[in-house]
């Protein structure tokens, strides 16, 4: 008989790979206790009893990756995968669609994204999506979103995913948490993508009449 937890090893290394993307500027990476956070908390939930993972022990940035702003994607399970490092380019994102989904789950930051890539292509001539879930505003298909109302950045309090950025950015006060539906969307002027690679203050306000029902 195989033990129980020698299963639930292989369940995350061939079916529940985990990934975490850490923006690295000029060769720091950046709030790698945010990410630490989310891998260890990820990885108690298929993996009892395994030591914390410590994201300086892990990530060794390449010479030629020591400039500018680059993407580093941490794959993991039970153990660390891969590491791989790459030039960050900005894809442009100046429209969005509603798009209803009820029974999608994405608390975990999997690597098999194939229930947001067919909600994606749904997206007809927008450049994203905005997934609603059981009548409430959730994340994009790779963010999360912020909203502003002429006085404040507002998150709803319904996301896929418990993104590193938005959790410490509420932790700092800047974010307040509310529940948002789509028919609340007029009572702001604009939103932001958030995630830890796009962060507020370089990011372009997208107009809420870019949001397309």
């Amino acid at each position: 008989m195989i033990p129980k937890w020698s299963i639930v090893n292989l369940l995350i290394k061939f079916m529940y790979r985990l990934f975490e993307t850490i923006r690295i500027t000029e060769g720091i990476p950046q709030h790698t206790k945010w990410h630490e956070l989310r891998m260890n908390r990820a990885q108690s939930e298929y993996a009892k009893n395994q030591p914390p993972y410590l994201l300086g022990t892990i990530l060794k940035i390449p010479v030629e990756f020591s400039k500018g702003i680059v993407r580093c994607n941490v794959s993991y399970g039970s153990t660390i995968i891969s590491v791989d490092y790459q030039p960050y380019r900005i894809r442009s994102i100046r429209t969005l669609k509603l798009i209803h989904c009820d029974d999608i789950d994405y608390h975990l930051k999997f690597s098999d994204r194939g229930q947001l890539g067919a909600l994606f292509s749904q997206r007809g001539t927008c450049d994203e999506i905005i997934i609603v879930k059981e009548g409430w505003i959730t994340d994009t298909s790779v963010s999360n979103i912020i909203f502003f109302n002429g006085n404040s950045w507002i998150t709803p309090d319904t996301p896929l995913l418990r993104g590193t950025t938005r959790e410490r950015l509420i932790a700092e006060g800047f974010l307040e948490e509310r529940p948002i539906r789509p028919r609340d969307l007029n009572y702001f002027s604009g939103c932001k993508l958030i995630n830890a690679m796009r962060i507020p203050e370089e990011e372009e306000m997208i107009p809420i009449e870019s949001i397309c029902a």
